[in-house]
């Protein structure tokens, strides 16, 4: 009688094990995708599961950059053309079947753009350039295609059987970058048509509500009738400390992240790391402050797009993460000698699939942080160097410059180098954000996030800024080897910076490239000098008085009137206050306030000839929320009411 028992629940602890290796063996195999189709390229667009899966086809770029390595990538438009036929601009001249699915422009115009296909001497696209980017000519319809922070894109898919050339109806065609994706030869494609199936106007439509946030990713799993499950924790991590908030000892993939940290991973320490671990490998995958791997910058929540960063208060990341055997996710707190830190709070909610990865189809996710301060001049800054088989999703990345002054550190570009070959060189850096004019009022001039790029950041008094750029149908797609990198200033790498950068790829490694989040590299530097510029100053006009921008202030009263000037984006402190202004023959007399406190007290501007005076010693003060503000107050004299200033300059004491 024992034995039989004994045998019965051997039985059933047999066939209960059996039930669970299968549960993930009986489930669908994943299979690689059919990129051949309309509809399956729109589905990129919303489908982030897809994003793990390798695809076949080495990216292309058309570009107007300066072949000689100087700056002129497209200012005079020598280099935004192949060819001319007739009156007309060649752009590009893509053979063999293919998909163009990136266009990006920040000098639109109402100039004729137009597409021939396959040979053919008639273009089935025949438009004003603008209107690829204006929302007004279907199928190139919002959000897909759009502009903001200087730059317009276009990323509908025009898919062609056999060639596709790019020709422009104008003189003059300035910047540009142009992608193309090419199929296998033996593909069978139908070519861009104006005639959409209503299947392809639903996937169109699919994407669109996705782009603008109206549906969510999980909830598009859900709808491929998925089994989404959660696994939610709530826990104090203390310095020193490593919490696991995911584990997992079968295959699968997790689907989203959801974390709420309150604004314990502001301010300039970021000492929180999130790490992950695939299959049981050495080394992990993921590696990086958690403040940068969700896009804050400069110590603040700053990336909100469709796919990863900080929203209402939580920071979330949608990046499908497939495994073969076993992952886990975790926070290390590190601890800093001497300092006070404070214990945290976090509440986590992790969704996931019991749907491993099958490893001949897709990749698994990896990042690779960077950090350095001062990159060795000549050399341009590594986001990434890969010697996998792969592709490359995207890369974030904080810019801070070394001296005060204008941001022209950003006037580099990318290069992005696939198996050997150069495939993508870039215009500038805020161009490879889909950006554009930088320092200039609604254009790249703030922080703000887009679908699946935008600006961090924008300061010209704290010389910083930074960028974000996701692929979805644009991957970058490499079999042997991937290098990108970005240069810090127009030419020769040669403007100090300090450059941090989180870069994510599918592949079956980590990258030798990342760098160990050190004390030091966690540490964000504030600037001790600013410079205030005319053009983005923050100024409020008090009765009495007028003013003009004129590559310097120009103010004009007829009694007495008052200007002032908000310093808003500099820490608190001390600091001595310098301005750079003019005295001339039709110019009265001024002071400078810190609210109700004299500066610098009244002083005649006339001369007889006008002269420039540079970075004149003000006075001193404390900023504050309260105090961090200047006026400058003119009066009308007998030889005239006007007054000319331009840079303001803080340094701290």
């Amino acid at each position: 009688m024992k034995n039989t028992f004994i045998y019965l629940v051997l039985a059933v602890l047999v066939n209960y094990l059996t039930a669970c290796n299968q549960s993930s063996e009986n489930l669908p195999q994943i299979k690689a995708y059919p990129v051949n189709s309309l509809v399956s390229e729109l589905e990129q667009l919303y489908r982030l599961d897809l994003l793990p899966q390798y695809r076949p086809g080495i990216i292309e770029q058309e570009s107007s950059y300066d072949r000689t390595g100087g700056n002129d990538d497209g200012f005079s438009g020598k280099y935004s053309f192949i060819r001319k036929e007739g009156k007309k601009l060649v752009l590009a001249d893509f053979k063999g079947p293919g998909v163009i699915n990136r266009i990006w422009t920040p000098t639109p115009t109402r100039d004729t753009i137009q597409f021939y296909f396959d040979g053919e001497t008639i273009p089935r696209i025949s438009i004003p350039f603008i209107d690829l980017f204006s929302g007004k000519v279907f199928p190139f319809v919002n959000p897909v295609c759009g502009n903001e922070v200087g730059g317009y894109y276009c990323y509908l898919p025009i898919q062609f059987a056999k060639s596709c050339k790019i020709m422009y109806c104008g003189e003059l065609i300035q910047f540009h970058q142009i992608q193309c994706r090419p199929y296998p030869e033996d593909s069978s494609i139908q070519t861009y048509t104006p005639d959409w199936s209503p299947e392809a106007k639903a996937a169109l439509e699919k994407a669109c509500h996705f782009w603008n946030s109206e549906t969510s990713p999980i909830a598009l799993l859900k709808e491929q009738g998925l089994d989404v499950k959660e696994e939610a924790k709530q826990f104090f991590i203390a310095p020193g400390e490593s919490v696991s908030f995911f584990h997992s000892k079968q295959g699968g993939r997790i689907v989203g992240i959801e974390i709420e940290s309150g604004s314990s991973w502001e301010g300039n320490n970021k000492d929180v790391l999130i790490q992950a671990s695939w299959d049981g490998n050495a080394t992990p995958a993921i590696n990086a402050p958690a403040a940068d791997f969700f896009g804050y910058a400069f110590g603040k929540p700053a990336m909100r797009n469709i796919m990863i960063g900080n929203g209402n208060h939580i920071n979330y990341c949608y990046i499908p993460m497939p495994f073969e055997k076993n992952a886990e996710l975790k926070f290390e707190y590190k601890k800093r000698d001497g300092e006070p830190q404070s214990k945290m709070e976090l509440k986590t909610k992790v969704y996931y699939l019991n749907q491993p990865q099958n490893p001949q189809v897709e990749g698994r996710l990896y990042t690779v942080w960077r950090r350095e301060i001062n990159p060795k001049e000549g050399n341009p800054y590594l986001f990434a160097q890969l010697e996998d088989k792969g592709h490359y999703i995207g890369t974030v990345h904080q810019a801070q410059g070394l001296n005060p002054g204008m941001t022209r550190f950003f006037e580099g570009d990318d290069s992005t180098a696939i198996d050997g070959k150069m495939r993508m060189h870039g215009t500038g850096s805020e161009d490879y954000y889909n950006g554009g004019w930088y320092a200039l009022l609604d254009r790249w001039d703030r922080g703000v996030s887009l679908p699946i790029h935008g600006s961090l950041d924008y300061s010209l008094p704290m010389a910083r800024t930074g960028g974000y750029r996701f692929y979805l149908t644009d991957k970058m797609t490499f079999e042997k080897e991937l290098f990108i990198s970005i240069e810090h200033g127009a030419e020769m790498n040669n403007i100090p910076v300090d450059y941090t950068s989180v870069a994510f790829y599918y592949g079956s490694k980590p990258s030798q490239s990342a760098v160990e989040p050190t004390t030091e590299l966690r540490t964000i530097n504030d600037p001790k000098s600013h410079i205030f510029y005319p053009q983005l100053m923050d100024l409020t006009l008090g009765e009495s008085i007028s003013a003009e921008n004129k590559g310097r202030i120009e103010l004009s009263t007829n009694g007495e009137g008052m200007i002032r000037i908000m310093f808003n984006e500099i820490p608190e402190g001390r600091y001595k206050v310098y301005l750079s202004y003019t005295v001339g023959p039709d110019q009265g007399e001024f002071s400078i306030w810190n609210r109700q406190k004299l500066l610098a007290d009244w002083k005649n501007s006339y001369a007889e000839k006008e002269s420039r005076l540079d970075k004149q010693e003000i006075g001193e003060l404390r900023v504050t929320p309260q105090t961090n503000s200047i006026s400058i107050r003119i009066k009308k004299t007998v030889k005239g009411g006007k007054f000319r200033f331009g840079n303001i300059y803080l340094e701290k004491l």
